[in-house]
């Protein structure tokens, strides 16, 4: 399996959305649908929910799993025999990134994954009984399942070997196909309290700091990446600092942004550090951004990519003179 994105995420599944976990618990039938906004704390619940479904020991408060018992451990530890996390290529096999995100049938069924790009299929996992108590199947990003593979998918879930349990994770329900949304039973998981925020932060033994608060709005991912958001943050800090300084140092800070630059966090933190900022510029500033993703969705080059991006945000920002 993949590791949870969280190290104790049934701990902080049950800090964020407990009530939800209340009703999971007891849960007999094949399917949830999770849905919700982009990093609001799916991912995390639903290996939460794997653990509530294999855990050998006593219950917390919102009937969330012990955190102790072997079962918990091995979720833990990302070495979980009963749970399989399936989600969307990030790159391709020759290592570059995938330009469209698809869940394939070869994911489903190992002899239509002619590529081998699958280690695990779910076929052939759910074939085995489960180690502790139920295997759970989690689609982070049912929304990305093909016609094909969603098809291979149905008669599993309404009839899943040894009663498997399938865990469909979606930010728009719009977007997955009916057949899936049919047959599970739907959850919707909102954003949290910042008291119920501050109070994770705490618990995880770190500094509940107003700005990665704000920056959150309520999305627990955001918690369990703490330290890739602050520098993510730290960085956007810095290049918006440094277009104020002349150009030079504006495409310094840009080729140093180049070499840290996480698609998943520092287009967010960079509209962050630009929220005070006047609308027109911003609109700006979001244009040259969205252009900067593109080209490195093209395959353009890196270096050449961030200098212009430097220079679109200093016009954007009236530092062009």
């Amino acid at each position: 399996m993949t590791a949870p994105s969280s190290p104790a995420p049934a701990l902080a599944a049950a800090a964020l959305h407990g009530p939800l976990l209340e009703q999971t618990g007891s849960f007999g039938g094949n399917a949830l649908l999770l849905s919700g906004p982009a990093r609001v704390g799916k991912l995390d619940l639903a290996y939460a929910i794997a653990a509530q479904h294999n855990c050998s020991g006593p219950r917390g408060m919102y009937g969330e799993a012990c955190g102790q018992c072997p079962s918990c451990r091995a979720l833990q530890a990302g070495a979980h025999p009963d749970v399989l996390r399936l989600e969307p290529r990030a790159t391709t096999s020759t290592g570059k990134a995938a330009r469209k995100r698809i869940i394939p049938i070869g994911a489903v069924l190992e002899s239509r994954d002619t590529a081998r790009e699958y280690e695990t299929h779910v076929y052939e996992f759910l074939e085995v009984r489960p180690t502790f108590a139920r295997r759970v199947v989690i689609v982070a990003g049912a929304e990305y399942l093909n016609p094909q593979a969603a098809n291979a998918l149905l008669k599993l879930v309404e009839e899943p070997p040894h009663r498997a349990l399938f865990l469909f994770l979606a930010e728009d329900l719009r977007s997955v196909l009916p057949t899936i949304v049919s047959r599970s039973a739907r959850l919707s998981v909102v954003p949290a309290s910042d008291t119920a925020m501050s109070r994770a932060l705490i618990q995880s033994g770190q500094e509940a700091d107003e700005e990665l608060l704000a920056f959150a709005a309520g999305r627990a991912r955001v918690l369990s990446e703490a330290e890739a958001v602050r520098a993510a943050l730290e960085d956007a800090r810095t290049l918006t600092d440094a277009l104020e300084d002349g150009l030079l140092t504006a495409l310094d800070a840009a080729a140093a942004l180049e070499k840290r630059w996480d698609p998943t966090w520092h287009p967010e933190a960079l509209r962050f550090a630009w929220r005070e900022r006047l609308p027109q510029q911003r609109a700006r500033a979001d244009l040259a951004l969205s252009a900067l993703e593109a080209a490195l969705e093209a395959y353009a080059n890196p270096a050449l990519s961030f200098q212009v991006f430097a220079l679109a945000l200093r016009e954007a920002f009236g530092e062009s003179r």
